[in-house]
């Protein structure tokens, strides 16, 4: 593999033209899986691991790289397959989500791919909701999966979805506030919407940047004063069809919309987050999976909201 993620931190040139790129990997000896570059430190020869007590059957162990102890995790048995044999012979993918470093034991590693959004779609209908599947996409007439690394993370090493009731308060939203919520993570969805509920305010949620951009246009055709009504929209940067980097660019374009306020929500991490939040012109970025934060900043926007309104 060396050599394969050469020069990662160039593909950022990608983001914001709805473009994204894949590295492709094999669980087990046919299925292909996916994972956006942006989020791949390296790939590497499968080091020593030293086991945990009472760990996920799934964590296969820990392994010190560079000073830094990293948690691996059977990715193959993490999504309810068999695990993978022979793992002192695979490859560890270690990837960064939310500023938490983690490897991911594969089978073997392939290559990569560019694509357009656009060819990211939403798993098949009936297939999404107990599965491990946030998206797929065909490469040279073969199904690749991308897997919901949020859904692993939260049965594998746990998220914290508990809000303070000390740094947030409640039911401060007004009758006639509204949120729109854009992420094709289900896991995501509920977090935030844990977090909406807390304050009492109301939301709609949809699936992917494109959805979201036309609920607010179907709005906008209903008469709607979204300006009065509709105090932010929160959207995740990866999804089908539409990226969050995207969907900011088109309601910055578009009349009656270029004023709303839009909070980037991620598992991207880095300066790079803040640079696409300026270039694409969204009002700030929010890391995923941190409720007390989420919910202080969306407070600040209900409370500055009524101010606007009068």
């Amino acid at each position: 593999m060396s050599g394969v993620l050469h020069d990662v931190d160039m593909r950022t040139q990608l983001a914001g033209q709805n473009r994204l790129e894949l590295l492709l990997f094999k669980l087990g000896q046919r299925q292909k899986f996916g994972i956006n570059v942006f989020k791949v430190q390296e790939v590497i020869q499968c080091p020593a691991l030293t086991k945990l007590p009472s760990a996920h059957a799934a964590v296969r162990g820990i392994a010190n790289m560079r000073g830094h102890t990293i948690t691996v995790m059977d990715l193959a048995q993490a999504i309810g397959g068999p695990p993978i044999p022979d793992w002192q012979e695979k490859f560890i993918i270690i990837t960064e989500y939310n500023g938490v470093t983690l490897g991911f034991l594969v089978n073997s590693v392939e290559r990569i791919v560019n694509l357009n959004w656009e060819e990211i779609k939403p798993p098949p209908t009936g297939a999404a909701g107990n599965s491990y599947m946030t998206a797929v996409t065909r490469i040279e007439e073969e199904l690749v999966q991308i897997i919901d690394v949020e859904k692993v993370m939260k049965e594998i090493i746990g998220i914290d979805e508990t809000i303070n009731d000390e740094i947030v308060a409640t039911d401060i939203a007004e009758d006639d506030q509204h949120v729109l919520v854009a992420d094709d993570s289900l896991v995501a969805r509920k977090q935030i919407k844990k977090v909406l509920d807390h304050l009492g305010v109301e939301c709609t949620l949809v699936n992917d940047g494109k959805q979201a951009y036309e609920q607010l246009k179907a709005w906008q055709d209903e008469g709607k004063d979204l300006k009065k009504w509709l105090a932010l929209v929160i959207s995740d940067v990866e999804m089908p069809k539409m990226d969050g980097y995207s969907l900011v660019a088109k309601i910055r374009e578009t009349p009656g919309l270029e004023s709303l306020h839009v909070i980037l929500h991620t598992s991207l991490s880095g300066g790079f987050n803040q640079a696409m939040v300026e270039k694409v012109g969204a009002n700030e970025f929010q890391p995923k999976f941190k409720p007390d934060e989420l919910g202080a900043h969306v407070q600040e926007r209900l409370e500055a909201h009524k101010q606007e309104r009068g």
